[in-house]
């Protein structure tokens, strides 16, 4: 029963991890500028909005990281 618990949220979490990883901006923009930002008119919004996926993006990844080592006990 836990098991499955444990495999269900490390589905999910691996894909909200998927979708924030895409929304990063990379060299040339990437998919957050069509959520973050208007063509960097408002540079202190676009920082805001970014430095809030990295700390969104470290905590899934550190919930990502957790499940893994617990799946890997269990199993």
């Amino acid at each position: 029963m836990l098991n499955t618990v444990l495999i269900v949220l490390h589905l999910i979490v691996s894909m909200i991890l998927i979708v924030f990883i895409l929304l990063h901006s990379g060299r040339g923009g990437g998919l957050s500028d069509m959520f973050g930002g208007v063509g960097g008119s408002s540079m202190a919004g676009s920082t805001v909005v970014e430095r809030n996926l990295d700390r969104m993006t470290v905590i899934v990844a550190l919930i990502f990281s957790f499940t893994t080592i617990l799946l890997s006990m269990r199993l």
